[in-house]
């Protein structure tokens, strides 16, 4: 008997073949074997048992590694399965920001997206001390990456990701908010500003704010100087203040700009670094492309979601369900493939190879969201949806710590692991005692080991799933994808829900499908707040709102997210500045921020 064809969409089997496809192989079944066989090479017994058991998890877009695994594992290509990377501090001086360029280049030529604090970098105008020539600023390096990532990626389907972050008390922090308003300008970056629990205090008292840079060996620190815990530093720093602004007046400038450009996107960063799991070590100021894993100096993202929608029992029936044990069955296993995926992945880098095995960072998280919600009768800004997407992520957690404490007395505990400091990071102190007391006793295998990622071309290849945690975009839309040429191809396609809807013989829509035009912004929030307390790395999700959304209101979203504990927030909203990805109508295009050739997966 011929098995069913897992594609039910063409854009799907589009995005299979310029994405995943791997020469010979006649359809993704050979690529979930393909996979299957190289992440259970890191077994040391019973491989082929192993390699069955990630089939059957691969089987059916039950779990979606990460694009980088899919595309690469098994093939015998000289590529990284990391889709991201945050790359080394860039120390302030010609060489070294030269010799960053060449470690972004080279990440980039394997396939890993970068991330990148550029705070290091002094402002534009400030003398140097040694050489007495002018600096030009963060910024214009900037641009010397971005003219890199156009030139060795500006053929094929896969673009180049990367992000850039700069502290909200670096003196070019103005021109980094505004570089987006020309739309040539950075392309190939996502741009997000480190915002501090100092900062957000200085704007709610309306105080002045200074702008300031860390002195250097012989320089005079002047008469103005104040103490900062610098990127780099690990101790607090003396920095000169080389000018004041209005807390209130910056802040508004960055959301003029987000308001107006769909960027820069804000990161909390002292949240994130209070709940960080390694915070006696390790102190986090950037992220990879799409903001969901904050990673230290040549950290990377390995990435994997489960396919919400595979676990709903009987769609659309009065006794429908979402299966928690199969879940949390799938995540113990996905916990091992994406560990597995260290140990057989190539590096660019030696420096990333040493910090992905010294922490065993992983990124376990969702897609599907909006659709298993529809299939199970809930609304996306429902009370009840909200509550029943915190269970999945707190059965997904429960089960991904088990599995990694499992796997430590098995095969050994993270390196980096200091039991004490672990357990009283903020993350952990949310962990039931159960598990903290396995933890005690036993270890850990990674140091995280959740995050929710965009997830969009990969769920756009298991049949047009909505993506990650994200409302569903539209019942029917047109969806440009970029094929191996280098030209867009248009596609109609529906969303999955409504087809599984159709393919009962049943009209109309479900009742609780729900366009994401249709969803306040705060509904967005508060589904992004229900979930963050339950995943020790971070979320990516674009909140999008209406053109005509007054700023003050715009505003007020960005506040709610800080006082939700969130650890980033995006908003967008259709501006004739950002390119359209998804559209109703060619008449009519919206995007979301991080479309799928920026999204690195």
């Amino acid at each position: 008997m011929t098995p069913p064809e897992p594609f039910s969409m063409e854009i799907s089997r589009h995005i299979w073949e310029t994405r995943y496809r791997a020469a010979g192989e006649a359809d993704i079944r050979a690529s979930w074997q393909r996979v299957a066989q190289a992440i259970a090479a890191a077994e040391s017994n019973e491989r082929e048992r192993w390699a069955e058991r990630f089939y059957g998890l691969l089987e059916h877009f039950r779990f979606l590694p990460g694009g980088r695994i899919l595309a690469g594992a098994g093939t015998g290509h000289r590529v990284t399965l990391f889709n991201c990377f945050v790359m080394g501090e860039i120390a302030d001086d010609l060489v070294s920001i030269f010799e960053a360029l060449k470690e972004g280049a080279l990440t980039m030529q394997q396939g890993g997206g970068v991330g990148y604090d550029f705070s290091t970098l002094r402002p534009a105008g400030m003398v140097a001390q040694a050489t007495g020539s002018i600096a030009s600023g963060p910024v214009s390096f900037m641009r010397i990456w971005d003219a890199m990532c156009a030139t060795m990626l500006s053929t094929g389907a896969r673009r180049g990701a990367m992000m850039a972050t700069l502290r909200c008390d670096h003196p070019d922090i103005e021109t980094f908010v505004d570089a987006k308003r020309d739309p040539a300008v950075l392309r190939h970056f996502n741009l997000s500003v480190q915002v501090s629990d100092d900062f957000m205090a200085a704007v709610a008292e309306d105080r002045d704010w200074p702008l300031v840079f860390p002195t250097h060996p012989g320089e005079s620190a002047g008469s103005a100087t104040v103490l900062r815990h610098w990127t780099g530093s690990a101790v607090p720093v003396p920095c000169r203040v080389l000018r004041t602004v209005k807390a209130r007046a910056l802040w508004q400038r960055i959301l003029r700009a987000a308001y107006d450009t769909a960027e820069p996107g804000v990161l909390f960063v002292d949240t994130i670094n209070r709940d960080n799991t390694l915070i006696d070590r390790e102190t986090l100021t950037a992220t990879n492309p799409c903001g969901e894993i904050p990673l230290p100096p040549y950290g990377a993202c390995d990435l994997g979601s489960l396919n919400l929608v595979a676990f709903v029992a009987s769609p659309f029936a009065v006794d429908t369900r979402l299966d928690l044990e199969a879940l949390a069955d799938a995540a113990q296993l996905a916990v091992r493939f994406l560990d597995n995926v260290i140990d057989v992945s190539r590096y660019p880098l030696p420096a990333q190879a040493e910090q992905a095995r010294h922490t065993r960072r992983i990124g376990l998280g969702i897609t599907g969201l909006a659709d298993a919600l529809v299939l199970l009768g809930l609304r996306y800004d429902s009370g009840a949806a909200r509550t029943l997407a915190a269970r999945a992520a707190q059965a997904i957690r429960d089960a991904a710590y088990r599995a990694s404490i499992d796997l430590a007395s098995e095969k050994g505990a993270f390196p980096d692991l200091d039991h004490e400091a672990f357990l009283a990071s903020g993350f952990c102190t949310r962990l039931p005692e159960a598990i903290r007391d396995a933890i005690a006793a036993h270890g850990i295998r990674n140091s995280h080991l959740l995050a929710i990622a965009p997830a969009g071309t990969i769920s756009l290849l298991a049949n047009n799933l909505s993506s990650g945690i994200e409302p569903l975009f539209a019942a029917e839309a047109e969806r440009r994808v970029l094929g191996t040429d280098g030209s867009y191809r248009t596609h109609r396609v529906i969303d999955h829900a409504l087809h599984l809807w159709r393919q009962q013989g049943r009209a109309g829509t479900p009742p609780a499908l729900i366009e994401a035009r249709q969803i306040d912004p705060l509904a967005h929030l508060h589904m992004q707040a229900a979930l963050q307390p339950l995943v020790d790395n971070a979320i990516s999700k674009t909140i999008n709102v209406a053109a005509d959304i007054p700023f003050e209101r715009f505003v007020g979203i960005y506040r709610q997210a800080y006082a939700l504990g969130l650890k980033g927030c995006t908003v967008f909203r259709p501006n004739p500045v950002t390119g359209a990805i998804l559209s109703q109508s060619p008449a009519s295009e919206q995007a979301q921020c991080c479309g799928l050739e920026r999204e690195a997966d």
